[in-house]
Formats: structure tokens, sequence, C-alpha cells
């Protein structure tokens, strides 16, 4: 379902510790663009959740600071810092002394809007929003035309697409581009959704 512009902004809703149905919601929405970063850098399951647990009881304090100021940067970076400090530091627990002083100042010195950005973080942004927007996509395509879509993102050339699904090129042509389409509209909702102006603490 694509973002409603009249609704309030989720990170202005969660800035109230008491709206659970908003933090419910930030939860389902990132949830798996937490764990995909955890499990790409290396954690288990069971400590990807309880990386997650961290962060979200972080931003449930943090987030009562919220302020809008456009030179602060977005919120994916700034969600990435959370995210990536937070794994930082599991991964140091049970290290010696200096290791874990080490990874503490490497988090503190880590700049999430400029060049030393985390670039396995962006790589799995694309694919939470790729997700979300496909997502939508099965729920307003027929189901045929997002089985012709898979076929065509898992390599499959055109003409064999339409032998496949007994039509012709040009259907298939057709189908691909309603729907990327489609999903560059759903995609730019969903950054302008979570990006109301560029958003950061209060520091």
């Amino acid at each position: 379902m694509s973002p409603d512009p009249t609704r309030p902004s989720l990170l202005l809703r969660v800035r109230d510790s008491a709206d659970h149905d908003a933090w419910r919601e930030f939860d389902a929405t990132y949830r798996d663009l937490v764990l995909g970063y955890c499990r790409r850098r290396g954690l288990q399951p069971a400590d990807a959740e309880d990386v997650l647990q961290v962060v979200l009881i972080s931003l449930s304090r943090a987030m009562r600071r919220w302020e809008y100021r456009r030179e602060r940067g977005r919120f994916r970076a700034y969600l990435g810092c959370v995210v990536r400090n937070a794994v930082n530091r599991h991964q140091a627990r049970g290290r010696p002394a200096d290791v874990q002083l080490e990874t503490s100042v490497r988090a503190v010195l880590s700049d999430p809007t400029g060049p030393r950005a985390d670039e396995l973080w962006e790589r799995e942004w694309v694919r939470h929003h790729y997700r979300r927007a496909m997502e939508t996509i099965r729920e307003t395509f027929s189901e045929r035309s997002v089985r012709v879509f898979e076929r065509l993102l898992e390599g499959a050339r055109v003409a064999r697409v339409a032998i496949e699904f007994e039509t012709t090129e040009t259907a298939i042509h057709q189908v691909k581009r309603r729907i990327k389409q489609r999903m560059g509209a759903l995609i730019a909702e969903q950054v302008a959704a979570e990006e109301p102006g560029d958003v950061s603490l209060r520091r």
C-alpha cells in the first residue's frame, strides 16, 4: 500500500514513546532492514535479534529529541549509524579491553553522511526499499504479471519469457515497463514518507 501523504510521518509519531501503534509499524517497516544488515555483518539470527532490540530501545529514547534541520543529514544515515554502532558494540563483547576501546573509538569517529559511510548499509537500504515496493506490486498487479517480472529479474531473456507465458515479446516488454515505472514511483513515495524534510537529532 502506498504511503498516505496526509498521514503524519511515522518519524513524527514515534517521538511519542506511548504511541505503541507507531512503534509496531516502525518495527514492521525496518525489522528486515536491520536484521539483514546484521546478518551480512556476520551475526547469527539470535544475535541479530538482540541488536535489533538494542536499536529499538536506543531509538525510543533518542527520538524524543528529534528536530528537523536540512543540514544535518537524512534519517537513512542516522539509522545506519545507530545500527552499525550497535553491531560494533555487540561484536566487541568479550574481547580484550583495548579491542573494545578501538571499536568504540571507530564508532564515534564514523561519519554517517561522509565518504566513509557504510556501503554495506547502503546496499541493504536499497534491498529494503525494493522489498517494500515489491509487496505493493504483488498486491496491485496480476499474479501472472508479477511472475513475468520476476523471471526477467532472474535474468531470463524476453524471448524466453514470452515462450514460457505463451505471449508476445511486445506484451512482455509492456509488463516490464509498467512494473518498473510503478516500482520507481513507489520507492520515491516510500523515501519521501520517511524523510519529512531532512531529519536529525538535536546535539
